[in-house]
């Protein structure tokens, strides 16, 4: 077949590409090597695929360039994604926390039938099995090297597109190649590594965290770049949670953040009013309306609990403010790749066209979705960068 392009990738930005593709009559392949396409939607939000988020801005990303972002989500937006899903897939939007939107079905299978579906429609090829193992300019274009089936096969094509995906998850076929192939082709590389991902806690505190395991408090994690007010996580291992997870995006090995255990209330203010009223309760009493028995518990290591209130000194009162308030968290490291939702870094911006996410030094080369050094949020930020990416690479094909 003589294709206008080749795809590497069945994840979100492949598809997408795909199927964009297709409905302006051109002919793709798409190359997956996993036995089925959209391995990591499918398991997106528990299986039910938060797709987009209403609130969607370049501010919602991570990248050394994050504005490179204007230029793509003008081309396609959130309420394109709404319509696109609306028309194809007969799926409508249900808003869930946070502008996060999820197919009224609850059902991430449903997007990737919209896609197998239109894929089928436009006429557009999708070999499953097929992992590509090198990469070539060539006189014509590129040269793909391949293995399917078992065969090994040699494909070329004027374009080609890589939606590879990062390094997170490998047990979904996840994978360096698109990073690899950049670096063969000398495109700059920002440093990569695991993001919304769980932190661990080592050394001295970590009988502490550990004896919270499955403890779920809604607070405020911050650092001096960013601040997130979501539930945390307590684990056996240190700390998840969406809080969590979106701050380690922002989090970098040796750094330390800081935790309002109590962001609704001013713990300062709770107390003189308990002081107002007599203050014949204890600490932990007060604590008690606040947090779970075993919390409390767990804060006795560090605050007096049995004081009443009324007796408390000026110095053990800043004290419960200030550990309630500015808990210190300093995390050994994170859980890898494995755990990680994505990648952080890859390849550079400023290698890239805005506009076509071409590569600047070789043209019909393309690079989208998770490989390139855009990072969003937890809450449909990556699936609509995806999503965009697709579209515009699509509209150059």
């Amino acid at each position: 077949m003589n294709y206008d392009a080749i795809i590497i990738g069945a994840g979100a930005c492949g598809l997408m590409c795909a199927a964009q593709a297709g409905l302006l009559g051109k002919k793709t392949l798409v190359l997956e090597r996993n036995e089925k396409p959209g391995a990591k939607i499918l398991i997106s939000g528990g299986g039910r695929c938060n797709y987009t988020n209403l609130g969607t801005s370049v501010e919602n990303f991570v990248s050394e360039n994050p504005k490179f972002l204007n230029t793509v989500f003008s081309q396609w937006t959130v309420e394109d994604t709404i319509q696109f899903f609306e028309n194809f897939g007969g799926i409508k939007p249900q808003e869930k926390t946070l502008g996060q939107l999820f197919p009224t079905t609850n059902k991430a299978k449903d997007i990737v039938a919209t896609f197998t579906k239109l894929l089928f429609e436009t006429g557009q090829d999708l070999w499953l099995n097929a992992l590509v193992k090198a990469a070539r300019k060539v006189e014509s274009g590129y040269e793909l090297s391949i293995e399917r089936n078992g065969k090994e096969e040699v494909l070329q094509s004027k374009k080609v597109v890589f939606a590879s995906g990062g390094l997170p998850v490998q047990k979904l076929g996840a994978s360096d190649f698109a990073l690899r192939v950049a670096r063969q082709f000398e495109l700059e590389i920002v440093q990569t590594a695991p993001a919304l991902v769980p932190l661990t806690i080592t050394g001295k505190d970590a009988d502490w965290y550990a004896s919270l395991s499955g403890n779920s408090v809604f607070a405020r994690v911050y650092n001096d770049k960013i601040s997130f007010e979501e539930n945390i996580l307590f684990t056996h291992w240190g700390l998840s949670g969406p809080a969590i997870l979106q701050i380690s995006s922002y989090w970098r090995a040796g750094e330390t953040f800081t935790i309002d255990l109590l962001p609704k209330f001013k713990l300062e203010d709770v107390i003189k009013q308990e002081r107002n009223s007599g203050g014949k309760r204890l600490v932990g009493q007060m604590l008690n309306d606040y947090f779970t028995k075993k919390m409390v518990d767990a804060l006795g290591k560090f605050l007096p609990l049995d004081i009443k209130i009324a007796s408390l000194s000026k110095a053990d009162a800043k004290l419960i403010v200030e550990t309630i308030h500015k808990f210190k968290v300093k995390p050994a490291g994170d859980k890898g790749y494995d755990k990680a939702e994505v990648m952080r870094g890859g390849i550079s911006t400023s290698e890239l066209n805005p506009k076509t996410l071409e590569s600047k030094k070789n043209p019909g080369l393309y690079f989208g979705g998770e490989a390139v050094d855009i990072t969003g949020w937890l809450g449909g930020y990556n699936f609509q960068w995806a999503w965009a990416a697709g579209f515009a690479i699509a509209q150059d094909i």
